[in-house]
């Protein structure tokens, strides 16, 4: 650290990563930061610059639009020699009031102690994301940018780092209300377009999605935490809903009957059911919209969405596109609310009579209220909720194929995907051969900053999730699991960073063998007997998805008949797709989305009868 001292004013240089090449500047005076800079040009050159210095005002944001310059980066903190002088560019004046004199930089050392592989959170390539076009911090009801009818407001947060993004509308039942009436006023314009009509304007939007998908995809990331990379194939993944619903649009067909009787004819129509309530979780804030929506607006319907409150900006973002792509005012609303509202809101837009039907993703608790309050009014609900996903391998599998297949379904979203196993069943013939393989795999992950090409595996959502995970690891050990890899939070990356871990040895009266982990924990039992596993595989009350290994096909048809899940990967471990039905079975949720299938939930049966003379 350098200092530059004139009379009373003292600059002070402090080093930051050289992937920046720049060099940052606090300003003190009287021992007082009171401006900062982050450039090039030395403080003897300051005199001339003074556009480029910025003021640290007394109510300031605790994350200022300091960085806009520097090719959409910024900086967090590291817990290396940066970490100090980071941390005063996120204080308040107040709090840079109370400091005395320049503040000194201090090293900390990275722990070896464990194999995992971690990189430092020393640059986020978008911070406080005031610059990307798409961004809003008002929420979206009938065309028009809205603040909350009582002013106030929640913040985003970061799961990297812990610091806000931004804040967003902390709406309520009235908001929800408004929202749910400019719906319904819609719908009735909405519903009698054409089919081709509606499917031009979601072609128009997609076109949009794709234009914009980079942005998307940093926003994504800014607020989930997902890598960076994995932000890139949600966004393709979330626009294929898009695309695919466009074409569906134009693909609602009726029957004809034929009539037992001569004088009478009879056909069947499809006819969207009304105003959608459609909630959102945060673990893919940009797919489960777009899968939701998609088949909503091709069927006719108009959507109030209700995004998860860790998650607004991605659909706020998207919101900002569906004006530009023709979609109506009123046609796609999003309404925004913190977790004291929720509640509130979810029940409004459950009992709410112009609401015909709902479609939430999220936990089997809270799927459960929904269903019981939807009751009331008899509405059409959607639910896709919790897994405990099997993953079998038998002896027949090709072992490197099963290890992939397990990265690439575990490790996704650092485990929070509903999808992701949460239980590996392993033949007692090849149990060590695989799980040896399966830790080198996992060693091999990298923890970290999310915008890092390098990175794999990045924050867990909130502190909450993290505590949980690491309740179940040591509830897992405690009962006599054995601990093959990692087992504790990544603190070097974070106190939301959980390192891969490995258990075997797991018996069914572990936590971890009945609850959702949503994390980036492998369980691993041995199995003897193909009955066991399917035993074992079945022994849950949840049913979302299973997946098994085997070079035997009659085993294969065997195994697939009798898992008991909505939906069975074999020899594969990532399995969803627009063109293909995605849903459970038994608490794990109601109905299915995606494919055609995706729009019978949001239409309903019509039979007519001709009589003719």
């Amino acid at each position: 650290m350098k200092q530059f001292n004139k009379k009373k004013t003292t600059w002070i240089e402090a080093k930051v990563p050289k992937v920046l090449g720049r060099h940052l500047y606090l300003l003190c005076v009287n021992g007082n930061i009171v401006k900062r800079h982050l450039n090039q040009i030395t403080p003897s050159r300051l005199s001339n610059k003074r556009s480029s210095l910025e003021d640290v005002s007394p109510n300031q944001s605790v994350l200022p639009r300091w960085l806009e310059d520097v090719n959409g980066g910024t900086l967090l903190p590291s817990g290396s020699e940066n970490d100090s002088a980071l941390h005063l560019l996120s204080m308040k004046r107040q709090e840079l009031d109370t400091l005395e004199g320049p503040q000194k930089l201090r090293k900390t050392q990275t722990s070896t102690a464990h194999p995992i592989k971690t990189i430092r959170m020393t640059l986020h390539p978008v911070r406080t994301l005031t610059q990307l076009n798409l961004i809003q911090d008002k929420a979206f009801v009938d065309g028009v940018w809205k603040s909350s009818a009582s002013g106030k407001t929640f913040n985003v947060i970061n799961p990297s780092s812990g610091t806000i993004l931004g804040a967003v509308p902390d709406m309520d039942e009235s908001d929800t209300k408004a929202a749910i009436e400019a719906a319904h006023k819609a719908f009735l314009t909405w519903s009698k377009t054409t089919g081709k009509e509606r499917s031009s304007i979601l072609r128009n939007w997609f076109n949009l999605l794709v234009k914009n998908e980079n942005e998307i995809a940093r926003i994504v990331s800014s607020e989930s935490g997902k890598a960076f990379k994995e932000a890139i194939g949600e966004v393709a993944y979330g626009n294929s809903f898009i695309e695919w619903f466009s074409e569906e649009a134009r693909r609602i067909h009726g029957e004809v009957i034929s009539s037992p009787v001569k004088n009478k004819e009879m056909v069947v129509i499809h006819q969207p059911i009304g105003v959608t309530a459609l909630i959102t979780p945060w673990n893919f804030p940009l797919a489960m919209i777009t899968r939701k929506a998609g088949a909503a607006l091709a069927a006719g319907c108009t959507c109030v969405v209700k995004p998860a409150e860790d998650t607004p900006l991605t659909a706020l973002a998207i919101a900002n596109l569906a004006t530009e792509a023709g979609i109506p005012p009123g046609v796609f609303n999003v309404i925004t609310s913190d977790r004291h509202h929720a509640p509130s809101v979810g029940k409004q837009l459950c009992e709410h009579p112009l609401v015909a039907g709902i479609s939430f993703t999220g936990s089997t608790n809270v799927g459960k209220l929904l269903y019981k309050q939807c009751s009331k009014g008899l509405k059409r609900l959607g639910l896709e909720l919790g897994g405990n996903a099997p993953f079998v391998v038998f002896k027949s599998a090709n072992i490197e194929q099963a290890v992939q297949g397990a990265i690439a379904s575990k490790f996704r979203n650092a485990g929070q995907t509903c999808v992701s196993v949460n239980r590996f069943l392993i033949q007692e013939d090849i149990f060590d051969e695989f799980v040896n393989k399966l830790k080198d795999k996992m060693k091999a992950l990298v923890i970290g900053d999310p915008f890092d090409e390098k990175v794999n595996i990045g924050p867990l959502i909130n502190l909450t999730q993290a505590k949980k995970v690491k309740e179940l690891v040591d509830d897992a050990i405690a009962k006599g699991a054995k601990l093959r890899l990692g087992g504790k939070p990544a603190l070097s990356c974070g106190e939301r960073f959980f390192e891969p871990t490995l258990l075997v040895d797991i018996t069914s009266s572990m936590d971890c063998f009945s609850e959702e982990i949503f994390g980036p924990v492998s369980t691993c039992f041995k199995f003897k007997s193909e009955e066991e596993a399917i035993a074992l595989a079945n022994n849950t009350k949840s049913g979302l998805a299973g997946y098994f290994y085997t070079n035997e096909i009659t085993q294969a048809w065997r195994v697939a008949k009798a898992l008991e899940v909505g939906m069975v990967g074999i020899n594969e471990g990532v399995i969803s797709s627009a063109e293909a039905p995605f849903g459970g079975i038994k608490e794990s949720g109601l109905g299915r989305e995606g494919s055609h299938h995706g729009i019978e939930e949001f239409s309903y049966v019509k039979y007519i009868c001709f009589g003719l003379a």
